[in-house]
């Protein structure tokens, strides 16, 4: 399929953009997922960081810029956060645990959307809330299938280990057990955009008592469920 619009300068911009939806990016990871020439997306990036279409972490690395949130909002087109409100209520249902779903800021988690349980012993965890990529089954699965080099960058103090990731993309499910908090478990599943990328992850969180020493055979199939709704949703806006 021929992406090219005719313009080259935008197309080029667009192919940055594009390559940072993983999340945090070195140049050299921009070079290699653009094919572009290293003086063309540093000049790009630069342009693009000027306008705060894209930023940078503490680590130098480039990020997907706040302007692009103010964009979204303005124009109501975050269809993630539109499409998330009925699909996280009834995954609360059937499964009676909270359900939330988070995306990758940096070198955080960020819950952009939640359904909370509303009555007896919750994993409580508002909109807005940042949490580590450290541990969480989200946390695993918007890691498990990034590049090699974001993968062992991710995996430094982690909670969960390679072997842990390698299961999660064989399965397409990820599950914790007092990994971020103890006593609560969760169970989680990837979201992808259009272009196929994981950006973000749908999860239920609550006490292990009640979730067991194997969530994920309990609610891996619905939370999967869930997680292909709004990737279905997602792409049906390129249509």
């Amino acid at each position: 399929m021929d992406n090219s619009s005719g313009v080259g300068v935008i197309d080029k911009a667009a192919q940055v953009l594009n390559a940072l939806e993983a999340g945090p990016t070195t140049l050299a990871q921009l070079v290699a997922a653009t094919g572009l020439a290293r003086p063309t997306v540093h000049r790009l990036a630069l342009a693009l960081v000027h306008h705060r279409l894209v930023s940078r972490d503490i680590q130098g690395r480039f990020v997907l810029g706040s302007r692009l949130v103010e964009l979204a909002s303005a124009a109501g087109e975050d269809r993630l956060i539109a499409a998330a409100g009925p699909v996280l209520l009834q995954l609360r249902d059937v499964t009676g645990e909270s359900a939330q779903i988070f995306r990758r800021q940096s070198d955080s988690r960020v819950c952009v959307a939640s359904a909370e349980r509303p009555i007896g012993l919750r994993d409580t965890i508002p909109v807005g809330t940042q949490l580590s990529m450290k541990a969480g089954s989200a946390a695993q699965v918007l890691l498990a299938w990034e590049d090699n080099e974001r993968l062992l960058d991710g995996l430094q103090n982690a909670r969960f280990t390679p072997t842990v990731l390698a299961g999660v993309r064989r399965r397409g499910w990820g599950q914790s057990l007092g990994e971020r908090e103890m006593g609560v478990a969760s169970v989680s599943a990837p979201v992808r955009g259009p272009s196929g990328r994981v950006i973000a992850a749908v999860s239920i969180s609550g006490p292990i008592e009640r979730l067991t020493r194997q969530p994920g055979r309990l609610h891996a199939e619905i939370v999967c469920s869930a997680a292909r709704t709004l990737t279905d949703a997602l792409r049906k806006t390129t249509d």
